[in-house]
């Protein structure tokens, strides 16, 4: 009994090729590249891009609807509009004219101090570049399947090695910046390893460790300011001298070599994540340890490495300060970088590209928020308000596709630790 032409074919093998392909598609769309064919592969990257958007999407309506909200509080941080509201109902003109006179002068001075100029564009790159550097460790954490909260201590023992050795040891001018950003690496990436190898080896979470080690990471730093190695000559205060000039970062255009640096960490972690082995095994175990211990990875390997990686971009944050700005070493020389660093990351949806982006736009608020208060009267805590909103509703992205109507369907979830 023999098939017909139009049958069903057997098997493919050497007697029986198959079903040849469609009339329609010989000879044209099917090129393959790695055994996936050409078309197949592009219409998958198209899906990619895609389901990126509505994330893209809810992030920018929680940024605008933050400023919203801010331009109600600076409504009525305003004396005038305060005033006028006791006579609304008789002359309720002057409540509206002076609420968009105070909302346009204090967005108007924040958009001048943060781009307005070069020397506003030179301040808010500096003060985004170490936000981006920790926040790029934290990201890189996250993918891990770890909360890294231990940004802040890592800086700080970073600034203390990178520091010491530029004020404290006279080398040529190269190799005293090399020396110390390398020093700043190593202390940053050997702090935050600590926490990798207690998840590692004995389970401990690293929510828990990596906060103690935040307030054991300052107390360290006090210790050291306490030593007469460290303090200012002739001075009794926990204030330590600056970098000299041969180990602070050259400027190009105003801008120091840091901020380049903060891009160049944030092509590495990309590459990393996409495009290498350790990268490959980081995603896996950040989605589901089991599985990828199952399939072979050292889950251990992994966090320990994840963590001491993070650390090492926290230890280059440290170095925007201290070898750009040329910062003396104090407890408080992170600032509040490294707790910063969580909320960028976060609205940065943990990718690279994010991060860079979030760490441009809270650089930005940090630089303005000193304008809005000179030219427009502003409380400066208004731009802390503004970025707390801004994670605010980052975090509840329900909320904001239910205020904008916008569609969840094919939203990408988001990568979170698992550990949390």
């Amino acid at each position: 009994m023999s098939e017909t032409p139009n049958g069903p074919a057997g098997p493919a093998g050497p007697g029986n090729p198959g079903t040849p392909p469609p009339a329609g598609d010989q000879g044209q769309g099917t090129t393959t590249q790695g055994g996936v064919p050409a078309g197949k592969k592009e219409a998958g990257r198209d899906r990619d891009l895609a389901s990126w958007l509505p994330t893209v999407v809810d992030s920018i309506a929680a940024v605008v609807l933050a400023l919203v909200v801010g331009a109600v509080l600076i409504m009525f941080s305003t004396p005038r509009v305060v005033e006028s509201l006791s006579y609304f109902f008789s002359y309720p003109w002057d409540f509206f004219k002076f609420s968009g006179e105070a909302i346009w002068d204090g967005y108007r001075a924040l958009i001048s101090g943060s781009v307005g100029s070069g020397t506003a564009w030179t301040r808010t790159l500096e003060r985004a570049a170490p936000l981006i550097c920790a926040g790029l460790g934290v990201s890189l954490a996250f993918r891990a399947g770890m909360f890294n909260i231990g940004a802040q201590g890592q800086i700080l023992l970073g600034a203390l090695v990178g520091g010491f050795i530029g004020f404290h040891y006279d080398l040529p001018a190269g190799i005293h910046l090399l020396a110390a950003l390398a020093g700043a690496l190593v202390a940053g990436g050997l702090w935050g390893a600590i926490a990798g190898v207690l998840k590692a080896r004995t389970g401990a979470h690293e929510v828990i460790t990596t906060i103690m080690l935040n307030y054991v990471g300052r107390f360290t730093m006090l210790y050291f300011l306490g030593k007469e190695a460290l303090q200012r000559p002739d001075s009794d205060n926990l204030l330590s001298p600056p970098v000299d000039d041969s180990a602070a970062y050259p400027t190009i255009g105003g801008v120091h070599l840091g901020v380049l640096l903060a891009v160049v960490a944030a092509l590495f972690v990309w590459w990393l994540l996409e495009r290498s082995t350790l990268g490959f095994e980081m995603r896996a175990v950040g989605a589901n340890p089991d599985a990828a211990r199952t399939a072979g990875m050292s889950v251990a390997r992994v966090y320990v490495l994840a963590m001491t990686l993070a650390g090492v971009l926290a230890g280059l944050a440290a170095t925007m300060t201290v070898l750009g700005r040329q910062d003396s070493l104090t407890d408080q020389v992170a600032g509040t970088v490294g707790f910063d660093a969580i909320t960028v990351a976060l609205l940065g949806r943990t990718t690279p590209l994010g991060t860079v982006l979030a760490g441009l736009l809270f650089g930005a608020l940090s630089a303005g928020g000193l304008s809005m208060q000179g030219a427009a009267g502003v409380p400066p805590e208004l731009t802390q308000v503004l970025q707390a909103l801004i994670v605010l509703f980052v975090a509840a992205p329900a909320l904001v596709r239910g205020i904008f109507r916008l569609r969840g369907q094919g939203r990408k979830a988001d990568v979170m630790a698992t550990g949390w």
